[in-house]
């Protein structure tokens, strides 16, 4: 079976910086539903399509294509009273950006009585090697679709 729209694809997969940098690689296969449903950078769903289990590719994304632009203006210093008690370094926490969108938040740093929080990817900004390999092509169930995701094995549970 060809990858196509309304696909579950199962792949393996390995993301690197482009000086070759592993950061992260696939311990299970992972699971997505193809064709427009925000389960994979739109690059890699074309990259892929039409393609068949086995096949192997290796897709360069730039910040448009992958976690976006850094942006300055989602980093915000907070007041640490804001907080509750044992706010520490690389906590998360939901915030609202400058548009009022909700929006993670990670603490970058604690200064005295300052929290800095950074709502950036960690990845923003950066190109990005994306590999990977696909395992397996089958139909989407009726399901799935339905829910914009793949179930199951890889794939999300309900």
């Amino acid at each position: 079976m060809l990858i196509a729209k309304d696909s579950a694809v199962t792949i393996h997969f390995q993301l690197a910086n482009t000086q070759g940098k592993v950061l992260e690689k696939s311990q299970q296969p992972l699971a997505y539903l193809h064709g427009g449903y925000g389960n994979i950078f739109p690059k890699i769903e074309a990259a892929l399509e039409g393609q068949a289990a086995g096949y192997q590719v290796t897709v360069d994304l730039g910040p448009d294509d992958a976690f976006g632009h850094f942006d300055p203006a989602l980093q915000q210093v907070i007041p640490k009273t804001q907080f509750p008690p044992g706010v520490k370094v690389g906590g998360q926490l939901e915030g609202r950006d400058e548009q009022g969108n909700a929006r993670a938040f990670t603490v970058v740093k604690i200064k005295g009585s300052e929290v800095h929080l950074d709502g950036n990817h960690p990845l923003a900004g950066q190109d990005l090697r994306f590999s990977c390999q696909v395992i397996e092509v089958r139909s989407a169930s009726e399901e799935e679709i339905a829910h914009g995701h793949v179930h199951g094995a890889h794939g999300h549970q309900h």
